[in-house]
């Protein structure tokens, strides 16, 4: 056990005379406390090492990618400069590149996943936490954890040979009935409504509902994670007031969890905008701006430089880094907010 020393409250002045603290004079005396120093083990010297070198390296190789990236991108953002993010057409041969139809692509599949994952885990979320017991709650979490591990490209390839076909129905219907919202209408060029199943086919809403079942169980484990962190004293507090379990989850769990629900949002759109192989399997690539999720063609950064890769010149692949680090901008800038969201979530456990 390692020794610990009080140092002392308030050291007196020289030649005053020994006597009791005289709180007149010092109203914060009876508020100050008095500093806990402890001479640290072995142990904890080697473990504070051991996590500043892991911290540090982790955050050397996030600079490095960085770094790369920036280096290798600079010849095409020379040239391109500032109408690499309004440009749509895709032709580095010729001078003229950019990537705003697939950053448009990008974030429309990353939200129709987010619309598709987020009611999927809070619901999950709330079902381990709060009403499955013993057992049962184990093998979900055993099973949540476990969807995590599976590849993308099994979810691209279930995506294509079965989803796609149960899901043109389902878009071909909604289309139909919400077709007077522009952004849920097929039409052809002359404006004419379309119904046949092949204009349904690899759109931004099929690869929206794989990459949204992707990233269901990395938003369930942060909501899970801070849905039982909620304290248990307001727990019963709510089921003695004569709350049911609903009210006591509305009126405690979800109010304390806002933050957990909130960062496991933004992790999985991070998620969400750097999947490659499952979007790459599913749309047809195109390279203009698709305001018809429906219909079929989109596209992503992630998927462009899959399929661009192969066959750039060297040039070429300089505007893949450059788009590639975009998207590394984003989701470093995503990624960031929902861990300091979901940090400042676990301090209402103080009130346990």
């Amino acid at each position: 056990m390692p020794r610990s020393t009080l140092l002392p409250a308030r050291t007196a002045p020289a030649g005053a005379p020994d006597s009791a603290p005289d709180t007149e004079a010092f109203p914060f005396e009876k508020e100050r406390r008095r500093a806990l120093v402890s001479r640290p083990s072995v142990s904890d010297s080697v473990f504070r090492s051991v996590a500043f070198t892991a911290g540090g390296i982790t955050v050397a190789i996030m600079l490095a990618v960085g770094v790369f990236l920036s280096i290798r991108a600079s010849d095409a953002l020379g040239v391109a400069g500032f109408s690499f993010l309004t440009e749509q057409v895709w032709s580095p041969e010729s001078r003229t590149f950019g990537i705003a139809s697939v950053l448009f692509g990008t974030v429309t599949i990353a939200l129709i996943a987010m619309c598709v994952a987020v009611p999927l885990a809070l619901g999950t979320a709330l079902l381990i936490s709060e009403v499955a017991q013993g057992r049962l709650r184990s093998t979900l979490v055993t099973l949540v954890d476990l969807m995590a591990a599976v590849p993308s490209v099994v979810f691209g390839l279930w995506g294509v040979f079965f989803l796609q076909a149960n899901v043109i129905p389902v878009a071909s219907w909604i289309s139909t009935y919400f077709g007077w919202i522009p952004f849920f209408r097929v039409s052809d060029a002359s404006g004419a409504a379309l119904s046949d199943a092949s204009a349904f086919t690899s759109s931004a809403f099929t690869a929206g509902v794989v990459v949204g079942l992707m990233v269901v169980p990395t938003t369930t484990s942060v909501m899970r994670e801070a849905f039982s962190q909620a304290p248990i004293g307001e727990r019963e507090a709510a089921f003695a007031l004569g709350s049911t379990r609903w009210g006591m989850i509305r009126a405690v769990v979800l109010p304390f969890g806002r933050g957990g629900i909130i960062g496991g949002t933004m992790l999985g759109l991070g998620r969400a905008l750097g999947e490659t192989i499952a979007v790459y399997m599913i749309i047809s690539p195109i390279f203009t701006i698709n305001w018809q999720v429906l219909k079929t063609g989109s596209n992503s950064v992630s998927a462009l430089i899959a399929l661009r890769y192969g066959e750039s010149s060297e040039f070429g692949l300089s505007a893949l880094m450059a788009a590639g680090l975009v998207l590394f901008l984003m989701t470093l800038v995503i990624n960031f907010t929902a861990s300091s969201i979901v940090a400042r979530s676990r301090s209402g456990a103080e009130s346990n």
